[in-house]
């Protein structure tokens, strides 16, 4: 799989599907997961408010993720996932790799051939970026993937682009001593 680094704007990715850092409500809050509902148009907040009429009554669990169409987005589908929040004490890096594990999941159930993800608790969450950039790295790397031929991580600002882009030159060092 082809892993790829940018900063940028996720709403305007092209990608089969874009990745949400929702909160367990589904229906909207502050920074990508606003972001994505103002630019996916109202049909995006109608079909959250299904989900959670029906399967997430109860709202999105942490570390889960389920899919709507994209809307007005040019992405394809939105893929909703809720990140561990650091300030109120979800600090387990294995919910955070659950979000990045299930998003994948739900992008193979979907048949996307990419896939884009902002940097998943991170911003608000209050994540140190440079553990969220190796948490998210190492679990899209090591990801079997079927159908998923290419992740890009779509970050906010150039300085977590560089947080990342360090993060994963470390991994493929560390990869190419083991291969040696």
């Amino acid at each position: 799989m082809q892993i790829l680094i940018s900063t940028g704007d996720i709403t305007t990715n092209t990608a089969d599907a874009i990745v949400n850092a929702a909160s367990s409500s589904l229906l909207g809050g502050g920074g990508v997961d606003g972001a994505i509902h103002r630019a996916a148009g109202p049909g995006l907040l109608a079909a959250c408010r299904e989900l959670r009429a029906g399967t997430y009554a109860q709202g999105l669990p942490t570390g889960d993720a389920v899919a709507t169409p994209g809307f007005d987005l040019p992405a394809g589908w939105v893929i909703h996932t809720v990140g561990p929040n650091a300030r109120a004490g979800e600090t387990d890096p294995a919910l955070l790799a659950s979000c990045f594990r299930r998003a994948l999941d739900v992008a193979e159930e979907l048949g996307a051939q990419t896939v884009a993800f902002p940097a998943i608790s991170a911003g608000i969450y209050g994540w140190d970026p440079a553990v969220v950039a190796d948490i998210g790295l190492r679990t899209v790397r090591d990801y079997p993937a079927r159908s998923v031929r290419s992740v890009e991580f779509v970050l906010f600002d150039g300085r977590t682009e560089q947080i990342f882009q360090t993060a994963w030159q470390g991994l493929e060092t560390a990869a190419g001593e083991t291969d040696a």
